[in-house]
């Protein structure tokens, strides 16, 4: 027997008739406060919020509707109590009580009949509705928040919480059966279908399904945010009840599906979260897709028919815009497809009746001998940006039926690259759920077993013993009840066959799916015995116990060798100014300096090829690569710097610079400015100052160091014209130093401002230190590792900017495009010296491999002219970013020239607050859409934008319009 409320004897539940100053007048003659009310919505209550007059907030007026009978009322703040009892860390949304204790409850009039009043206690922060697109971190904390709220109520049986309620996915067929009438009739059979198939799947779990008293609406806009924006507190306990348990975890995910770039997969870290505190039984793992699905038809058939019945309910139609999207997100994926991807979130491996195994033995077409493709990232077949190429698969087929194979076939499971779209921001479909086929002439296809085929106007169907067989492409030769080894249909000879087997093949997408892969490949069976292949091992389905690449990496790796990205994606192929991962998707490349002339460029490879073939050997033998590489160096260097040290990175080139510097002037101090990195090698970390590289790095110097001020125009001490001054303050600096018995050997810069941001140095500062240091007796040592080799666009050296020339010039990083190899460039004169400190030779450093790779880096930035592309396109490139900062108040400043630029990201653009966490959550929202980009300054909260030199305008707009995007969405 029913004792609270039964929706289907009343279905019509408009909100009360009541306004604002009605509100105000209860608050006043039933509590004894004297406040103003503001009208909150909702679909069924009606709330207002009780401010004090001066705009303070007091308390929330729930005014319930009449419907709701008393008891059902007391038991909702029971509920409440009980919650915040077990649950210290969660604010929770209790009626307020007098000083005697007793609860702010009262009965009111109300057009619509007599209806209980209570204050509440108002929480603020906002709800997690309110949020635009939300991040990984707070879908796992609404998973959270909704099991902790599921145990604390565990074992609470008052009988009022017997209700029937529409929201209660206990009565989905019967609320979606009394409300559809009110759908639209372009989308009613869809609804209505969708919600008959979950209703299908569920009714059979139901004596397997937990039951207890829940929440009911633990959704995005019942969620409270605290600090930091993390869901600390829970509202509104008016559909308190008893039902399924897993209800709770699936009207909460239900909510994330409307939010801006949501979609299915979106809620796994919710189930994650929720699961490792209140594991999901088997049936309940089973049914939360359905009732995901139940949940948003429910709020649609209700949505349409509440703004049907109470046409003045202004939040109920704004609100049913956002559910026309949950809709739409919960039925986009099968259920099947989403339990599976469920199933492996959770480590559970596949089950049930849709997991497809293996196939019954038969033979569709036997081919042992066909070819097979490779299509995978890592494949040879798609070097040189083949991949790009939308009929790549088709183009390597035809090659090898023109060699004379019979047939040729790719692989079911396997996640391709070949024909991936780039500068897109969803993943793109990669993972093959099927074996595509061509045959050099007519093949017969026959039937594997007794079955029963149909056909249309793509291909053929064959269904056994709930098995599907699917063909596309072929010529249909029988129809109906067919035993085994009748022909069934031909191939076109040429022409790709699309071959899909599973428990539903014919639904699946044909060729490639994506981001669901994992959910479709837990449904269907490789193919690959129906052509008399083995099975292959990329078509494996279920959750791997074996090692991933990032845990093995943290297992044999140093800690701090770090990487980016808390989860970050595996990366095995690059190609120009794009990463690819092992799924096959292309990421934009917009901070690797590091690849100059852009990822496997063919000339590098070709080189590196040949000269490996040749000799590779000992930089202290003779070879001519050695010695055409040094002069090539030597030529690009401004007089008087004519000879050229070769090592093995930007760390051994600053170390040697310093160590240059030292030997030369018989001195033992160095000069070098806050906030700069300059490597990891004894003296070149000596000199780096970046607490973001190092947080102890200003307290670690050695005594031989000493620090000028960040010439920052932009946050530091002289901003804007102001800054000129940070030159002659720091050659008095240098001065002083001199003039206390310290005389410098040297001072070490970063020539543009790299580590504080991607910032030009002020007018005139490198002049005016140069001079001072050289006053004395010192060295002057451009650090160009980032900026050299023509990324400014306008100067090939950084210091060129500037007007000088130093004594010494460090250079890596893109002197080898990946490889390892590095430079000091110096006078004769100054190498020299280096004599009296011993001698030098780096190995490998100017190896035959590293000098011709050298070598060909340089022509490559000659002969596509980079330095004038990072000019054009990075010019274009800045002045989009600043158009952004217009319209984005986060973006604080702009920064750099040429390729080398940097994005501050600021709270306040008056205080300059660094906008730092931000940043990282920016930076893993891009990835998602496809960028890769990270955050540098001591600060972190600039991103450095430094891509491959062979970035084009359409990679540029597509940063820019995805920056924007979720700058415009949230992160």
């Amino acid at each position: 027997m029913t004792t609270g409320m039964d929706f289907f004897d009343a279905v019509t539940l408009p909100t009360p008739r009541v306004d604002e100053a009605w509100a105000r007048r209860v608050v006043r003659d039933s509590f004894g406060i004297d406040a103003v009310a503001h009208q909150l919505g909702s679909n069924q209550d009606a709330n207002f919020l009780i401010r004090t007059p001066n705009g303070e907030p007091v308390a929330v007026l729930k005014v319930t509707n009449p419907a709701f009978v008393a008891a059902e009322i007391s038991v909702q703040d029971d509920a409440t109590d009980r919650i915040a009892a077990a649950c210290p860390d969660l604010r929770i949304a209790q009626v307020l009580r007098g000083d005697d204790g007793v609860a702010q409850r009262t009965t009111v009039d109300t057009p619509d009949g007599p209806a209980v009043a209570r204050l509440i206690r108002f929480l603020d922060g906002g709800t997690l509705f309110d949020q635009g697109y939300l991040d990984p971190r707070s879908v796992a904390r609404l998973g959270e928040v909704a099991a902790k709220v599921d145990l604390a109520l565990a074992g609470l049986t008052d009988n009022a919480h017997d209700r029937v309620l529409q929201w209660d996915l206990q009565y989905a067929d019967r609320t979606v059966a009394a409300l559809g009438s009110s759908l639209p009739a372009a989308r009613r059979d869809r609804i209505e279908s969708a919600a008959a198939r979950a209703w299908d799947l569920v009714a059979p779990l139901v004596p397997d399904l937990p039951v207890q008293v829940v929440h009911l609406d633990l959704t995005d806009d019942n969620t409270v945010l605290g600090a930091d924006s993390v869901v600390d507190g829970v509202i509104d306990f008016s559909d308190v009840t008893r039902t399924w348990t897993v209800c709770e975890l699936a009207i909460a995910i239900s909510s994330v599906l409307h939010h801006p770039g949501a979609e299915p997969a979106s809620v796994l870290p919710a189930v994650r979260a929720y699961h490792s505190l209140r594991p999901l039984s088997e049936a309940e793992v089973e049914a939360l897709w359905p009732l995901v699905v139940l949940r948003a038809a429910v709020l649609v058939v209700s949505g349409c028919h509440q703004v049907a019945v109470d046409g003045d309910n202004d939040y109920a139609e704004t609100r049913l815009v956002r559910e026309w999207r949950i809709a739409d997100q919960a039925l986009s994926v099968p259920p099947e497809v989403m339990t599976a991807l469920i199933r492996d979130t959770l480590g559970l491996g596949w089950a049930g009746d849709e997991a497809a195994g293996p196939l019954p033995d038969g033979v569709l077409l036997a081919l042992p001998d066909a070819a097979v493709l490779d299509l995978s990232p890592q494949s040879s077949l798609l070097d040189d940006g083949a991949w790009e190429n939308a009929e790549i698969a088709e183009v390597l087929a035809a090659d090898r039926l023109a060699a004379g194979h019979r047939a040729v076939v790719t692989k079911f499971g396997e996640a391709r690259l070949a024909g991936s779209r780039a500068l897109v921001q969803e993943s793109p479909a990669s993972v093959a759920t099927g074996i595509d086929l061509w045959t050099a002439g007519s093949e017969e296809l026959s039937a594997p077993w007794d079955c029963e085929v149909s056909s249309d106007e793509s291909g053929i169907v064959l269904r056994a013993d709930h098995i599907e067989v699917v063909a596309r492409g072929v010529t249909a030769r029988a129809m109906g009840a067919v035993v085994a080894g009748t022909v069934v249909a031909t191939t076109v000879p040429r022409s790709r066959t699309r071959i899909t087997a599973g428990r539903r093949a014919g639904g699946v997408p044909e060729g490639v799916a994506a981001p669901y892969a994992r959910g479709w490949l837990a449904t269907l069976a490789d193919p690959a015995p129906l052509l008399g292949l083995p099975t292959t091992s990329a078509g494996h389905t279920g959750s791997s116990a074996a090692e991933s690449v990032l845990e093995q990496r943290e297992r044999a790796l140093a800690e701090v060798q770090e990487h980016y990205y808390r989860e970050p994606p595996r990366i095995e192929r690059g190609w120009r100014h794009f990463l690819i991962t092992e799924e096959g998707r292309p990421l934009l490349d917009m901070i690797n300096n590091v690849a100059v002339v852009g990822h496997s460029h063919p000339h590098i490879a070709r080189t590196a090829e040949r000269q490996l073939r040749l000799l590779n050997t000992n930089s202290r033998f003779n070879y001519e690569a050695i010695a055409s590489f040094g002069a090539r160096l030597a030529d690009l260097a401004p007089d008087p710097l004519d000879t050229v040290f070769l090592v093995n990175s930007g760390s051994e080139a600053t170390d040697l610079a310093i160590r240059l510097a030292l030997v030369a002037t018989g001195r033992s101090d160095m000069v070098a400015m806050s906030e700069a990195y300059h490597g990891w090698t004894y003296a070149s970390d000596a000199v780096s100052t970046s607490v973001a590289d190092n947080p102890n790095a200003l307290q670690s110097r050695p005594s031989w160091v000493h620090t000028v001020a960040a010439p920052n125009p932009y946050r530091g001490q002289h901003r804007g014209s102001d800054a000129s001054r940070y030159g002659p303050e720091a050659a008095a600096a240098i001065d002083k130093l001199a003039a206390s018995g310290q005389a410098p050997a040297g001072f070490i810069g970063e020539t543009y401002y790299g580590n504080a941001g991607g910032m030009p140095l002020p007018e005139g500062y490198l002049a005016a230190v140069y001079a001072a240091v050289r006053r004395h007796g010192g060295l002057a040592i451009a650090d160009e590792i980032q900026v050299g080799y023509g990324r400014l666009g306008h100067w090939f050296w950084g210091f060129e900017q500037q007007a000088v020339v130093p004594d010494i010039i460090a250079v890596a990083k893109a002197v080898g495009n990946g490889v390892p190899v590095g430079a000091v460039i110096t006078s004769r004169a100054v190498a020299d010296k280096y004599r009296d400190a011993g001698y030098f030779f780096s190995s490998t450093g100017g190896s035959p491999l590293s000098s011709r790779i050298g070598l060909a880096v340089l022509d490559i930035i000659r002969d596509e002219d980079l330095q004038g592309n990072a000019r054009d396109v990075g010019g274009h490139l800045k002045a989009r970013l600043e158009e952004l900062a217009q319209r984005h108040e986060i973006i604080g400043a702009v920064h750099g020239h040429g390729l080398y630029l940097g994005v501050e990201l600021v709270r306040d653009r008056t205080t300059l607050e660094p906008a730092s966490s931000e940043a990282n959550a920016i930076c893993d929202r891009m990835l998602d859409l496809g960028v890769v980009i990270q955050p540098t300054s001591d600060r972190m909260n600039v991103f450095k934008v430094k891509p491959p030199l062979c970035i084009d305008r359409s990679a540029a707009d597509f940063f820019v319009d995805t920056l924007d995007r979720v700058l415009s969405e949230g992160w």
